[in-house]
């Protein structure tokens, strides 16, 4: 079903399947500072959701950045589908590593909420709404490492976060399992999740295209996307790149 992904700051809800989806990673703010003034902005999405991330460094070492997004894919043919919201800040730290490396390090703290309606099971389990809806929060720590030239970048990452629910409402039967009953059992869950992000262009303005994983690791088959693929425009300003 081609449900919700929030990501919350960053969690996601809902896939492109039939089966309802609770947790769906977002795109990772990965800015690459450099020096103190730096200002990063990025807009990313794929056909299901669409974000913006924004970083700013404040002294030549200290950088905080500020990311959010609206998941709002089309419902399928059956009224299956969802939509979600996100907001997440943080701050860290980031130090050069000779005349083309970045090293930086983000602690980030999200909150979002997820709706997701599936009236095809109604039919399969009268009395129920077909509906599950909760709030999240991801507290995350998330390190990088990157090359950075004026007309190319390239960095990983890893994001590892505590992912958790709360407010579960709905009346929503999967596979006669209750669903809202299922969320609560998982309410809280440790995921690692890396991340290639390769940008392309000119000085002030590229391409960005980003890969990355989510791996449960208090859940492996807790029901959640475990890739992404999203693609962007990435802004620089303040800074110029080594050639």
């Amino acid at each position: 079903m081609k449900s919700l992904r929030l990501t919350i700051a960053f969690a996601g809800i809902l896939a492109t399947s039939c089966s309802p989806k609770f947790y769906s990673p977002n795109t990772q703010n990965v800015p690459l500072m450099r020096e103190k003034g730096q200002t990063n902005l990025t807009v990313a999405g794929n056909g299901n959701q669409v974000e913006f991330q924004g970083a700013h460094a404040l002294t030549g070492h200290l950088a905080v950045q500020a990311n959010g997004g609206l998941f709002i894919p089309k419902d399928l043919d059956n009224g299956n589908g969802g939509s979600g919201r996100f907001l997440e800040g943080g701050a860290g730290y980031f130090a050069p590593v000779g005349e083309s490396f970045v090293f930086e390090a983000y602690g980030l703290l999200g909150f979002g909420g997820f709706e997701n309606h599936l009236p095809n099971t109604v039919n399969d389990y009268p009395g129920t709404t077909g509906k599950i809806s909760a709030n999240i929060a991801r507290y995350s720590i998330q390190p990088s490492f990157g090359y950075v030239s004026k007309y190319f970048a390239v960095a990983i990452s890893s994001r590892i976060s505590s992912l958790n629910y709360s407010r579960i409402n709905g009346n929503l039967t999967f596979e006669d399992v209750i669903q809202t009953n299922y969320l609560s059992s998982n309410r809280s869950t440790m995921l690692l999740e890396p991340a290639l992000t390769i940008r392309g262009g000119l000085e002030k303005f590229k391409v960005q295209l980003q890969f990355g994983g989510s791996f449960n690791l208090t859940n492996s088959s807790f029901r959640q996307d475990n890739s992404y693929m999203t693609l962007g425009l990435n802004f620089n300003f303040g800074v110029t790149p080594q050639q």
